[in-house]
């Protein structure tokens, strides 16, 4: 299992009452908190409702005077919401929670799903690709989408027209992983209503936002992180020079997965990003054989789902004083621009203990001064 990256001076409580699920969730839909702050603070504090107390003093230090956590009714109504649409509510602590995703820097803390959960047991492929798919790359993803799904893998994508549709078609039988850009009951685009019921009995639909969410446009670079996440490999059958797809295996590279593309002709500007992924070295896929060759001989049994075992407490480092920390934060904006930069990056380049930078940043994130991207990304917003 690779090294959990959000470090950890706490050994991290999972939700085991109503009231721990509602903690959980104030904390994530509180201002300004995203995934790695989660882990940041609750590696802090040790649990959500500590880590809720400590909350608006964090934001008043960062100079946010105004700030208030997620109120109470509003986590319950998003509970009960999930609730009424059949949905589950699954913590980053649960057995059940996908290890793929677990290891991640930036994993979600809360995920929602509806239908088949062992299909979260089963070895992951991607397939990805344009919405406005031309018939030759809707035919080579149903042909991938079979024959991967005959070798035992689950195909995830993302409900999209297209490709997304026809490889979420083409392995409705044996089980087929929908990740939502919205909430989990909220069917994107609605003309995928019919296959999004038809995936549940043998799949699953699968998100980290709120129950109800409508998608906007922001909430799909975080939707496709975790499509490449779930997979061992992502393959994008169709993709021009600027799409969503071409985020999805930028994010896969991050993550340490293998991005394969389908080639194309040169002058078919829907095959111009995956003729460019296979030019930087992406695997060339022909068939599923492809696929498969570049993987392991067999697909993994079951995962074995592993709970994170907490190191030793370490020896807390020195409190730096505030001229230290109006120092640090000061470095940590001149390293930062608009372009993203990785978190690791950031820390070697200041040369300072990860302990102080990990707090520094949290307070610049609810102060509203940097903002976080797919794939441990930094950049600073004004």
């Amino acid at each position: 299992m690779p090294e959990v990256k959000h470090p950890s001076t706490h050994p991290q409580l999972p939700p085991t009452t109503e009231d721990d699920r509602v903690s959980w969730l104030r904390l994530l839909r509180s201002r300004r908190v995203g995934p790695s702050t989660f882990h940041r603070l609750m590696a802090e504090h040790g649990s959500a409702a500590a880590a809720l107390a400590a909350l608006p003093e964090i934001a008043r230090a960062a100079g946010v005077a105004d700030y208030a956590v997620c109120p109470e009714a509003v986590a319950q109504a998003e509970l009960r919401a999930g609730g009424n649409a059949g949905a589950q509510f699954i913590t980053h602590e649960n057995p059940n929670y996908p290890n793929t995703l677990r290891d991640l820097p930036d994993a979600p803390p809360v995920l929602w799903i509806i239908g088949d959960i062992a299909v979260l047991d089963r070895p992951m492929i991607a397939l990805v690709g344009a919405r406005n798919a031309s018939s030759l790359g809707t035919r080579m993803a149903k042909s991938l989408a079979i024959d991967l799904a005959s070798a035992g893998y689950v195909i995830v994508s993302g409900l999209a027209r297209g490709i997304d549709t026809a490889a979420h078609l083409a392995s409705l039988a044996t089980g087929t992983l929908a990740v939502m850009a919205g909430g989990v009951d909220v069917i994107y685009p609605v003309d995928n209503t019919r296959l999004a019921q038809d995936m549940l009995q043998t799949g699953l639909r699968l998100s980290e936002q709120p129950i109800g969410l409508v998608p906007q446009a922001r909430h799909f670079p975080a939707r496709n992180r975790l499509i490449s996440g779930l997979a061992q490999a992502v393959v994008v059958v169709e993709a021009a020079t600027k799409s969503g797809s071409l985020i999805t295996a930028r994010t896969a590279l991050d993550q340490g997965r293998e991005v394969m593309a389908v080639p194309g002709h040169p002058i078919d500007a829907r095959a111009s990003g995956c003729n460019m992924l296979i030019r930087d070295g992406a695997i060339l896929v022909r068939n599923a054989a492809d696929v498969i060759e570049a993987l392991p001989a067999r697909p993994p049994g079951p995962a074995q789902h592993r709970m994170p075992i907490a190191p030793p407490d370490p020896a807390p480092p020195p409190e730096p004083n505030l001229r230290g920390v109006a120092a640090l934060h000061e470095q940590i904006l001149n390293r930062l621009g608009p372009s993203p930069l990785a978190e690791d990056q950031l820390i070697r380049d200041l040369a300072a203990p990860a302990q102080n930078v990990a707090p520094a940043l949290v307070h610049l994130e609810l102060e509203g001064r940097i903002t976080r991207q797919p794939g441990g990304l930094l950049s600073r917003l004004r």
